[in-house]
């Protein structure tokens, strides 16, 4: 190439960068042609206009830490005067209040509700699902952060742990059904009707893999490890009720597909996810538990002494505490006066006096005791207690009438199913729970 056409080229080279120079300098120039105040101080016109354009107002089902706790729906209403309307299912009041909210600017703008209503109960240091989490209360925030629209929803960030909060346009169904969000919380705690034990059965299209589902109703919070053999990963996620079913965070991924959306059937107490290609997951019931373990076995006869203790004050709550067994003991309380309550249920295994149930009251009503001899059912994993006798601890007494219901459980022919938990309950000490083989009868304990 002769060089005077390769100096034309270099100059209409040298033009182009120029011209696209001069370009980019007029976008920065217009990008910038606000100063931080006035952008701020649009933003804030922009939130404060969208606020308003919901026939209905908003939706959010606020996750405050889906590593630990569940989600929480919220409605509100934005009103002229710096109003809003709001409701919640954080527990059984569904009804709205009204309280004042704002717009306000700092590093950036930010929807604030600075008077008290149902979202402030998330940030109540003094409210509080678990002892892990006294003094933080549910770790809510009432300021959010605006982080701008998405296919018409709003989009925040909450200011205490900077996790996305979207607001998504309300219909008037979501007011009018608010309450049956609590509906779907017994059917997902399970009514003392259906079986005690539930699956997470995820399937890919191709094969099935099996979880233990384990529901924290205070912390909306599931645990579900592996069930097949060699496998030791555990699926957790934050729960949050509709009035259809329950949409979870995270996400269960399979095969590719995201997961969040579960619809109840009444039929069999069922929550099904379902993607495509054959990818579901679903929380099943089953009659029995999905691993039988041999920790009862330590219990029998010639093992060392083994103490387990019920302490009501502590796990009368616990959410492996079952519904019947609740039931019985709030039958067993019921006679009683009510200063002398059940405190304590204490098992011991080849104590030197024996095996036997220790029945504890409070008002300094004497213990009872129910001596019991051990034998197994190796087949089905089970411990069974067989009556010998009871006692007062001075002499041997006729089986209380009011103790019959419940200690006719214990010692069931069918037996007891017994679990070394991997979770702490208040203390540090071991959990164990001993199921029965024939009900839906499941006590929680702590190894003393």
């Amino acid at each position: 190439m002769k060089l005077k056409n390769i100096f034309k080229y270099l100059m209409l080279g040298f033009v182009a960068l120029s011209l696209g120079s001069c370009s980019n300098n007029t976008d920065a120039e217009q990008l910038f042609d606000q100063t931080p105040t006035e952008r701020l101080n649009a933003q804030k016109k922009e939130l404060n206009d969208l606020l308003f354009t919901s026939e209905y107002g908003w939706k959010a089902v606020y996750f405050t830490d889906d590593t630990q706790l569940g989600g929480y729906t919220h409605l509100f209403k934005f009103l002229p005067g710096n109003k809003v309307e709001m409701a919640s299912d954080f527990d059984s009041d569904t009804k709205t209040y009204t309280s004042d909210y704002d717009v306000v600017l700092g590093s950036t703008v930010s929807l604030l509700f600075d008077t008290y209503n149902r979202i402030h109960l998330l940030s109540d240091s003094n409210s509080y699902p678990t002892t892990a989490l006294r003094g933080k209360g549910y770790l809510g925030d009432f300021q959010f952060l605006y982080y701008g629209q998405e296919n018409g929803d709003i989009i925040f960030k909450s200011n205490r742990l900077v996790r996305e909060v979207r607001f998504v346009k309300a219909t008037a169904e979501d007011w009018a059904d608010l309450s049956k969000n609590l509906i779907t919380q017994q059917n997902l705690i399970g009514s003392s009707a259906r079986p005690l034990f539930r699956s997470l059965d995820v399937n890919d299209g191709s094969k099935v893999m099996k979880y233990d589902f384990s529901f924290n109703v205070a912390t909306r919070y599931v645990l579900a490890p592996s069930i097949d053999a060699g496998s030791s990963e555990v699926l957790s996620f934050g729960v949050g009720y509709t009035p259809t079913g329950i949409v979870i965070s995270p996400a269960i991924e399979v095969a590719g597909q995201k997961l969040t959306t579960f619809l109840y059937n009444d039929t069999d107490g069922s929550f099904t996810a379902t993607g495509t290609g054959g990818v579901t997951a679903s929380i099943k019931y089953s009659n029995s538990p999905f691993v039988l373990t041999d920790d009862y076995k330590l219990l029998l006869d010639g093992n060392p002494q083994m103490v387990f203790g019920y302490i009501a004050a502590n796990l009368y709550t616990a959410p492996t505490t079952s519904a019947y067994f609740k039931t019985l003991i709030n039958k067993v309380n019921a006679t009683l006066p009510a200063n002398q309550q059940i405190t304590r249920i204490q098992l011991y295994f080849n104590s030197p006096y024996g095996t036997y149930i220790e029945y504890r009251f409070a008002g300094g009503r004497p213990s009872i005791y129910h001596t019991v001899t051990t034998s197994e059912n190796a087949a089905n994993k089970t411990i069974v207690l067989t009556n010998d006798y009871w006692d007062n601890g001075v002499a041997i007494i006729a089986p209380p009438g009011y103790l019959a219901e419940i200690d006719a459980v214990f010692t069931n022919t069918a037996g007891l199913y017994v679990k070394k938990e991997s979770f702490r309950i208040t203390y540090s000490n071991t959990v164990y729970t001993f199921t029965s083989a024939a009900s839906n009868f499941r006590i929680t304990t702590y190894q003393l």
